[in-house]
C-alpha cells in the first residue's frame, strides 16, 4: 500500500494500479509478440490516471473560454500549457515528493505525481490569444473567442422590364 497514490479502493483505481505495476514489456510494449492482443502502455495508463485525478472547470464567458484547473503545490515553472494538433489544449505538471534524509513519513495523503488535462477547443477559439495565470494553486487558462462572422447581406438583383 505504500506505493499507492489513491486511498479509495474502487474497481477502476485497482485496475489502473494493477496496470501500473506491470513491467513495460508485459503491458503491450514492443516486447509483446505472438499476435496476442496488446494492452495499453504504461505511459498511456499513467496519463489516463493523471487526467482522471486532475479536477477542472470549463466556463464559457461572452468573449472567452476559461479553463480552471487545480494545480496544488506547483509553481509557474512546473506547469506546462500547450496546444497540440491545432485544437487540443494540454495542461500538465508534476508534483514531486519532498525528499529529506532525516524525515520519515508517518502518513502521506497529499497527491504526488503527474497532473494533466486535455481539452478539444471549439472552432471559434482564437489560437493566437491564449493566456495562463496561476494564483494560489489554481491555474486559469483563458482562450479568447474569434469574433463572429459578419452576417451576409442578401444580394439584390434588379429586375428589368422587357
Amino acid at each position: 500500500m505504500e506505493g499507492r497514490i489513491f486511498v479509495h479502493e474502487t474497481p477502476l483505481m485497482t485496475a489502473l494500479q494493477h496496470l501500473l505495476d506491470i513491467p513495460d514489456g508485459e503491458a503491450g510494449g514492443a516486447g509483446n509478440a505472438g499476435g496476442e492482443k496488446q494492452g495499453p502502455t504504461r505511459a498511456y495508463v499513467r496519463d489516463a490516471r493523471a487526467m482522471a485525478a486532475t479536477p477542472a472547470d470549463v466556463k464559457e464567458l461572452p468573449g472567452t473560454y476559461a479553463f480552471v484547473v487545480d494545480m496544488p503545490g506547483l509553481g509557474s515553472g512546473d506547469i506546462k500549457v500547450q496546444v497540440e494538433d491545432e485544437r487540443v489544449l494540454v495542461i500538465s505538471g508534476e508534483r514531486r515528493r519532498e525528499e529529506k534524509e532525516d524525515a520519515k513519513y508517518l502518513r502521506m495523503e497529499r497527491r504526488m505525481g503527474k497532473l494533466m488535462r486535455k481539452f478539444v477547443l471549439p472552432e471559434n477559439a482564437d489560437m493566437e490569444k491564449i493566456s495562463a495565470v496561476c494564483r494560489d494553486g489554481v491555474l486559469t487558462v483563458s482562450v479568447e473567442k474569434l469574433p463572429p462572422p459578419e452576417p451576409k447581406k442578401p444580394k439584390t438583383i434588379q429586375v428589368q422590364v422587357a
